[in-house]
């Protein structure tokens, strides 16, 4: 790819232009970037470049003849055919650019000449003689045409094999296919009290693949209602994702700092409440679980009164619960078919559930950060717990914050109902 930028401001640009990745590049022999003096194709003394309007007004034109007299100059060097060759000024007045133009530029052209306008802009008829089209950064004016051009220049560039090491470095991110990118992190796994989600953390490619691009489409949604409205899902998992993003719309949001706090008395009504919900949820489902008395009232006094049960709070709304205990669940030591990991102290997540409406907003997720939390807290640096088998949600929440399945056993709490269950744990990493 050969680029040739016509400016009044070369050396500044040529400086620009071969430093960093396209510096290298063009080392490389991968690009072929000049700059050229538009002053130098001037037919007069003063090397005059502009002139005033016809018709009046404020400030001068670039004039035609330096403009034709450079391009065509240009054009005779080098050995790309003109049908090869795209001429693009940059003018307000242009289309606006975007990543599908880098791409159609990069593909469909060996060269490019880029036209930096200045000064009120440049004399229409050669425009209309010379120009192969006009592009344009967006919808605001600069100076001149050399940040836009330079703009141009890199974008299309870093699509040029070998430029980049990889397609995947340019692949996936913001307008490649329409959407932003998904949000990055890098050590330490938390700065300022803020971590790094923990699918990122959990070395499951595929699930990782699916939280990028999940968070492409809902980045997109909430920045860019422009670009989503215009995005069309042609593979299966985005209509899939679109499809719960369009269920989600009615849910509420976590827009303030989520509380996690011991359990009160008081909040004993809003406990209950969402315990039934969830006894709701799960009959609906099919699943034998908490469809007898338990978890009653009582379960949940007796863990207040021990400190174990927590409650979170979004604003005045608990929306969520939980039991962390440190006390040994005797129903664990009988696990079959697997074991759990030895030589290390646990705790053990009992009674938990999320609020109906804030279900599919990350909140479950949250809740199980609070009893981590409190697992380490109490001095523990492994949680366990179990579900029933065909508790899908619970399964899937415990897989996607990287538990692990470790057996089965059979419960006692629920007599006359099903008494297998899922056991899973966590080693937890101490955060700093």
């Amino acid at each position: 790819m050969r680029i040739d930028i016509l400016t009044l401001f070369p050396d500044n640009m040529d400086r620009m232009l071969h430093e960093s990745i396209l510096g290298r590049a063009c080392r490389k022999g991968l690009l072929d970037v000049h700059c050229v003096q538009i002053r130098d194709y001037t037919e007069n003394r003063q090397n005059q470049v502009d002139d005033y309007p016809y018709g009046g007004g404020f400030g001068c034109i670039m004039m035609a003849q330096p403009l034709k007299s450079c391009v065509e100059a240009v054009l005779n060097l080098g050995e790309v055919p003109r049908e090869k060759t795209r001429v693009i000024a940059m003018t307000p007045q242009g289309t606006p650019f975007r990543q599908e133009t880098a791409r159609r530029l990069q593909h469909d052209y060996d060269r490019l000449l880029l036209v930096c306008g200045h000064y009120e802009g440049m004399d229409e008829r050669f425009l209309e003689a010379c120009v192969d089209e006009e592009l344009s950064l967006g919808d605001f004016v600069l100076t001149g045409g050399e940040i836009a051009a330079m703009a141009v220049c890199d974008s299309v560039c870093r699509l040029v094999p070998g430029v980049l090491s990889d397609p995947e470095c340019y692949i996936g991110e913001s307008h490649w296919d329409g959407l932003l990118e998904y949000p990055q992190y890098t050590r330490p796994e938390v700065w300022e009290g803020r971590e790094v989600p923990e699918v990122l953390l959990s070395g499951d490619h595929e699930k990782i693949a699916r939280w990028r691009r999940e968070q492409q489409l809902r980045r997109t949604r909430d920045r860019r209602p422009d670009l989503f409205a215009a995005f069309r899902a042609d593979s299966d998992e985005d209509r899939a994702l679109m499809e719960e993003m369009i269920k989600e719309e009615g849910r509420p949001r976590i827009t303030k700092e989520l509380v996690c706090r011991a359990a009160k008395e008081s909040d004993l009504p809003a406990i209950l409440a969402i315990a039934e919900e969830a006894r709701a949820y799960l009959k609906n489902s099919k699943v034998d679980q908490w469809q007898g008395d338990y978890p009653s009232e009582a379960d949940f006094l007796r863990d207040m009164l021990r400190g174990e049960c927590r409650v979170v709070q979004h604003g005045d709304e608990i929306t969520a619960f939980f039991t962390v205990s440190s006390l040994p669940e005797p129903a664990y030591d009988a696990i079959r078919d697997g074991k759990w990991t030895s030589d290390v102290e646990a705790c053990v997540l009992h009674r938990c559930a999320v609020r109906a409406r804030w279900r599919g907003t990350g909140m479950a997720d949250r809740m199980l950060r609070f009893a981590e939390k409190t697992c380490l807290e109490n001095g523990r640096r492994c949680l366990r717990t179990d579900t029933h088998p065909k508790n899908k949600s619970m399964l899937n929440l415990l897989s996607d914050n990287g538990y692990r399945y470790r057996g089965n056993i059979d419960i006692t709490c629920e007599p006359g109902h099903d008494p297998l269950r899922r056991c899973y744990e966590k080693i937890i990493k101490p955060r700093a």
